[in-house]
């Protein structure tokens, strides 16, 4: 994709002993606004920069544009004292109140340390040059109280934050890089929440089948497969842009399109941890879903998880609070919304999985679906303790044809048809075609309480 990032931007506002400077400008045939944050210093913030900061996140919103912010800082400038921290108070006050309303991403370049660092989690998509590093305390301060001796890029460095911290939702190698990343990942928002994405020209046939999807799932039920292989089969052209690839790689989240309109992505992954939900992945889900939702992108969620991965390290660190926001997530989500069912779906994480019953739009199922409680062997082991071996065998095997299979779940309504695999593309597109209309009236409120 052809970045076409105008080298000369409009510049709004840049004062002569500014670190940050921004402006109006063209990335593709979007318009941005767009900040450079940088210069002596290590790019240290003086009062001025916040300020400028600030200005700038409130042009974004009034002008309903996205803001695009070039990070590189080493943070508060210590000769200026306590009012450089004010002046970055003021711009995080900004950039909150741009959030859900313009699209807020990020490019880390350099050092982005304390403040700055902070601004990273304000933001919608962090993209993290390789060299970069952020944290709020560094390595001087961590030895200093802990002992440990830690470089810049051991404690923050860009690979950390893609796959521990989950601060980066991409990592790319140059600013080159960063720049393209950016102009693509535009073309799946809007400018603003009141508008609608921008549906692109498709070639690809909404009618087109898929003959051979059904055989990515393994005849076993424990069988591991990429769910990353369905998700190319069906959106157009096969391309995929996932998100914190690296991080709760167990669930899968990302943006493609479908017969040219841009759509968001989340899938269970059966490859890792057998595509249980834990508590990264239900943050990694919730921030994501919540992100479609506020600039109306459909979402298109693929279930194959046999429930919340347990252990008692996950609940004592609140496994209850933080599975909790994926299900919030889902169930304020008011953009078009389609589940369809691979093969496993259990217990609490059927639910979180926007089920019906968490208000999705469409279910859809495969025949290879399993709706149920818990697996046929848990179930018999429970219900049936005293049975001898040769009697549990029995009872696993009527459990799972009884049970296990999604007609079930049809007759009771909470899955509207049973598909043919080879029909997804087809029947999704059918689906959000049918919802392009979709609107909600939201209650009035100040806002609602997200678990945190």
């Amino acid at each position: 994709m052809e970045t076409n990032h105008s080298s000369n931007p409009v510049a709004l506002r840049a004062g002569t002993n500014s670190n940050v400077s921004f402006g109006l400008s063209t990335i593709g045939e979007r318009k941005v606004i767009e900040v450079h944050t940088g210069g002596e210093k290590l790019g240290a913030l003086l009062p001025i920069d916040g300020e400028n900061l600030a200005e700038a996140a409130r042009t974004a919103y009034r002008q309903r544009l996205p803001l695009i912010c070039h990070i590189s800082s080493s943070g508060a400038d210590i000769s200026e004292g306590v009012s450089a921290i004010h002046s970055w108070g003021t711009a995080a006050k900004e950039f909150v109140n741009c959030s859900g309303v313009v699209p807020l991403i990020f490019c880390v370049t350099g050092p982005a340390v304390s403040g700055p660092a902070l601004l990273l989690g304000l933001a919608d998509l962090v993209i993290m040059v390789d060299e970069s590093y952020a944290f709020v305390s560094g390595p001087n301060m961590v030895q200093q109280y802990t002992g440990e001796d830690l470089s810049a890029d051991g404690l923050g460095g860009a690979f950390m934050h893609a796959s521990t911290s989950g601060v980066a939702h991409f990592v790319v190698p140059d600013i080159e890089s960063a720049s393209t990343l950016v102009a693509e990942i535009l073309a799946y928002v809007p400018d603003n929440n009141d508008e609608l994405p921008i549906v692109i020209p498709c070639s690809d046939s909404p009618v087109r089948e898929l003959p051979d999807v059904g055989a990515i799932i393994p005849e076993s039920p424990t069988g591991s497969y990429d769910v990353r292989e369905v998700i190319e089969s069906f959106i157009d052209d096969g391309h995929f842009l996932e998100l914190r690839a690296e991080f709760a790689s167990n669930l899968v989240t990302g943006f493609g399109h479908l017969n040219g309109r841009p759509i968001g992505l989340v899938a269970n992954q059966p490859q890792s941890v057998a595509g249980t939900l834990d508590i990264p992945a239900s943050q990694k889900g919730g921030r994501f879903v919540a992100f479609c939702d506020a600039f109306n992108l459909p979402i298109i969620t693929l279930v194959d998880t046999s429930g919340f991965y347990p252990g008692k390290d996950l609940e004592w660190k609140g496994m209850i609070r933080y599975g909790a926001q994926m299900a919030f997530a889902y169930a304020r989500a008011t953009t078009p919304r389609a589940c369809v069912t691979l093969r496993k779906s259990y217990g609490g994480a059927y639910i979180v999985m926007d089920s019906r019953y968490m208000g999705n739009d469409v279910m859809l199922a495969w025949p290879t679906a399993e709706i149920a409680v818990m697996g046929a062997k848990g179930a018999v082991e429970i219900l049936h303790r005293e049975a001898n071996e040769k009697e549990r065998e029995e009872l696993i095997s009527n459990y799972e044809d009884r049970l296990l299979n999604p007609y079930i779940a049809a007759e009771r309504g909470t899955v509207d048809r049973v598909i043919d695999p080879a029909h997804t593309r087809i029947e999704l597109i059918k689906a959000l075609d049918m919802l392009t209309g979709k609107r909600e009236k939201l209650p009035r409120r100040r806002h609602d309480n997200t678990p945190l």
